[in-house]
């Protein structure tokens, strides 16, 4: 039984887009997807993010160098997700900082709002960070932690069947 069905599939629904359309993607869905980024929680609401939309070519050229993979390149735009080191909550006990954890949060509720508007997402990590930097002219504080293509997949893009590990292999009950 599932007690949250239209959440459960949502979840369902979003996978890593590798394919496309040409379509353009509309300024206001874009920034009510940025809405929902917004909202994201972070550790004591910090929020130590930037999300940069990339789509103009130049600065396409430059995320396309970074990774050159051929599906990546025909993607109608990009969202390059920044961590803000400096901006970040750093446990007191070990110093651990925060930032990568936070984008995450943030960079999945992105994926999730636009899967419920029709739109695929692809969480992009194996990237050379110093190009993007670079390219971008991003300041020495900000660094590129992930890049999300984004747009309408093609038509008859089909989601493919999750490959996940059993509950039972994930979970554990009051000791490891």
């Amino acid at each position: 039984m599932n007690a949250y069905p239209q959440f459960y599939d949502l979840v369902t629904r979003r996978y890593s887009c590798r394919n496309y359309s040409d379509r353009k993607v509309p300024e206001d869905l874009l920034v009510a997807i940025l809405d929902i980024v917004r909202l994201a929680p972070s550790a004591c609401n910090r929020q130590p993010w930037r999300f940069l939309v990339i789509d103009d070519a130049v600065q396409s050229e430059v995320l396309r160098k970074s990774y050159s993979r051929e599906w990546f390149d025909n993607a109608p735009l990009y969202i390059v997700a920044i961590g803000m080191h400096d901006e970040a909550w750093h446990r007191g006990f070990d110093g651990k900082d925060h930032t990568a954890v936070d984008v995450a949060i943030a960079v999945e509720h992105l994926c999730l709002a636009a899967t419920s508007v029709g739109l695929g997402t692809c969480w992009v990590c194996n990237f050379d960070p110093a190009i993007v930097k670079e390219g971008l002219n991003l300041p020495d504080n900000a660094e590129p932690i992930a890049i999300i293509p984004i747009g309408y997949p093609v038509d008859g893009e089909a989601v493919p069947e999750k490959k996940r590990k059993a509950l039972d292999d994930i979970v554990k009950w009051g000791k490891f």
